[in-house]
């Protein structure tokens, strides 16, 4: 019986843990336009970002997407970026195999939507809505920061 019990208690707690469900890509876009805004551009630069896989030039692609100085965390140490060719001369140092996969393999359902951006691979890399004007009459989707 105590291990019957065990048992119980252990698939209880790992429910606990578990979601309750998996969003829908429309609750992700709607999660995007209530707290940024601007969800029809953030699919732009989803896009763009997959562009950059299938046509092989992601660190052109993501070069040009981010936004400097850009804050990334590689191998253990934490770096500046301040420029795209920066980016693009190092590409294979600062953004690590294992995240160029996760991010490949990135479900737009999977996304993490927070304040403080929209996250792809369990938050290697997050991507913001700045405000390009004082009224925030026009905003652009950016990388905000890489973190492998």
């Amino acid at each position: 019986m105590r291990i019957t019990l065990a048992a119980a208690a252990l698939i209880a707690s790992s429910l606990a843990i578990a979601p309750a469900f998996a969003q829908s890509e429309e609750e992700v876009v709607n999660q995007i336009e209530s707290i940024h805004g601007d969800s029809v551009g953030f699919g732009e630069a989803f896009g763009m970002l997959q562009d950059g896989f299938l046509f092989g030039d992601l660190a052109v692609t993501m070069a040009n997407m981010a936004f400097y100085p850009l804050p990334i965390e590689a191998n253990g140490e934490a770096y500046d970026i301040i420029e795209p060719q920066d980016l693009i001369d190092n590409f294979s140092d600062l953004v690590t195999l294992d995240t160029q996969d996760a991010l490949a393999s990135q479900d737009f359902s999977d996304l993490i939507v927070t304040s403080e951006g929209v996250g792809f691979a369990n938050g290697a890399l997050w991507m913001t809505n700045v405000c390009l004007d004082d009224g925030c009459a026009e905003t652009q989707w950016g990388i905000l920061s890489i973190n492998n």
